[in-house]
């Protein structure tokens, strides 16, 4: 089984950027610039972009090996979590018990 989420973009292409120049995800069949639905790639996992389909503010779970070396390495190209709290701001050390 394999889990695409589709994630309603409000600008595919500053969202474009956002994931490639920032998250390190590329852009599959990047000969199709003008398309409303993209596909990204990173590290096998595959995740999709609309301007046409699905609701704005899309929630996905994503699992990696080491959340605060890629936190630093996201805050340096210049993700801006200062004035976020919770899942939008930097990555918190929790129990799930």
């Amino acid at each position: 089984m394999n889990i695409i989420p589709i994630l309603k973009c409000k600008d595919i292409n500053e969202s474009l950027l956002f994931y490639t120049q920032v998250l390190d995800f590329e852009v599959l069949y990047a000969d199709e610039p003008d398309s409303p639905y993209r596909l990204l790639i990173r590290e096998g996992a595959r995740l999709d972009m609309s301007a046409e389909d699905g609701a704005v503010g899309t929630c996905v779970y994503v699992e990696v090996e080491d959340v605060d070396k890629l936190s630093r390495k996201f805050i340096e190209r210049g993700l801006d979590v200062s004035a976020k709290t919770g899942v939008h701001g930097k990555p918190v050390d929790q129990t799930w018990a």
